[in-house]
């Protein structure tokens, strides 16, 4: 189940951001904070969803603590401010991935934020993984490379009978590649 952080100044409007949520279909376990270092705190001690941060908090205005949700997790971060300077704490924040919704709350306004959200967090987290992945691919091909190096220094094997050992290797021994060249590279001998 989502986790949502409810970062706000009062026990009732906790209250009545919960009820909101709530009257927009949102299910999710609902935590609070009620100031930007309480916030802090939870955002280092746990995941969440969203982060639902509503201006201003006794510590500080609010919007620098939705920029460092934005940037340090990939929690979706919506900043609700007053109508009156929703525009100007947007240009401020917007950059920084933080969508701002102006009060008083409209559900049709909200419901929408709250899918964006979403949405952009579906697709944050897919672009970390892909990156993950194509992070450990180009650790695979550099333990390879200095594998082959090796081979073709200690061996005199050439650059393709280096690359086809590792392969043979691998399939005999039944590993990876990369298994096969970090053995390499720590001193196993070739044979």
């Amino acid at each position: 189940m989502e986790r949502i952080l409810i970062v706000s100044a009062t026990e009732k409007s906790h209250t009545m951001l919960a009820q909101f949520l709530t009257s927009c279909g949102v299910q999710a376990q609902l935590c609070y904070a009620s100031s930007g270092a309480a916030a802090r705190r939870a955002l280092v001690d746990g995941v969440y969803g969203l982060v639902l941060v509503n201006t201003p908090l006794p510590d500080e205005f609010g919007h620098e603590l939705a920029q460092t949700a934005a940037h340090d997790t990939l929690a979706g971060v919506i900043l609700l401010a007053r109508a009156e300077i929703a525009d100007s704490v947007a240009e401020r924040v917007e950059d920084d991935g933080v969508l701002v919704v102006p009060k008083p709350l409209s559900r049709v306004v909200f419901t929408q934020a709250l899918r964006l959200t979403r949405a952009a967090r579906r697709r944050l987290t897919g672009l970390q993984t892909e990156n993950r992945r194509l992070q450990q691919r180009i650790e695979d091909i550099r333990a390879v490379d200095r594998a082959k190096c090796l081979l073709i220094e200690c061996c005199a094997m050439t650059e393709p009978e280096a690359h086809a050992y590792i392969e043979q290797q691998a399939m005999k021994r039944r590993r990876t590649k990369r298994e096969i060249a970090e053995a390499i590279i720590q001193g196993e001998t070739p044979g």
